[in-house]
């Protein structure tokens, strides 16, 4: 592993411990908190958008299909590279503040971090004025996976990196074909849903 990444890992981690123990407990909270608040934006972006058009609609209902994608991804590379989590092999790493994930967990890439990128990205897609909430409330989820010492630097990275490309592709791409979906179901009985 590169000791560069391991310094970072060892820094971050270290400076975690030297916070006070409400910081510690807001961290593990937030790691899990922070996936659940994007989703419920996510939600609160397709309510809002219903009286947008289909497109906005699509959009909002591309979100949760993106970031399944995405996810899916991410536990693909991470059975491809089997990486073992900092937690186990770092040395001279403190304790994590968090348990370390058993053996066969594997660390690359961040799931939380690429669920969060993913989320983010497509809340932005279909919402753009939501971009100044939730993107810190993404970078806050992955950061705190290097806080909390369950992953490295570049695991976050590149979770962060996946689910940006998978939402932002997979949006774009999806997007017509979406559209004109809702715009079936808008004609159809499906039309109470859409346009309530």
């Amino acid at each position: 592993m590169d000791t560069v990444d391991n310094d970072l890992y060892r820094d971050v981690t270290e400076f975690a411990r030297s916070t006070p123990e409400w910081v510690h407990t807001l961290a593990e909270i937030g790691t899990e908190a922070g996936l659940l608040l994007l989703m419920a934006v996510a939600v609160a972006a397709w309510w809002r958008n219903r009286r947008t058009g289909a497109r906005g609609v699509a959009l909002a209902l591309l979100v949760p299909v993106t970031t399944a994608i995405a996810y899916g991804l991410s536990e693909v590379i991470k059975s491809l590279v089997d990486e073992e989590r900092p937690c186990r092999v770092v040395q001279g790493a403190v304790t994590s503040l968090a348990a370390c994930p058993p053996h066969g967990d594997w660390s690359f890439p961040s799931n939380h971090a690429t669920l969060a990128a993913a989320l983010a990205t497509g809340i932005v897609l279909a919402r753009r004025v939501l971009a100044w909430a939730v993107v810190p409330m993404a970078l806050l989820v992955a950061f705190s996976r290097v806080f909390l010492g369950v992953h490295y630097p570049h695991d976050v990275a590149a979770g962060l990196l996946l689910g940006l490309i998978v939402a932002l592709v997979g949006g774009l791409v999806l997007a017509g074909p979406a559209t004109r979906v809702v715009e079936r179901a808008e004609r159809g009985r499906l039309r109470v849903l859409v346009k309530a």
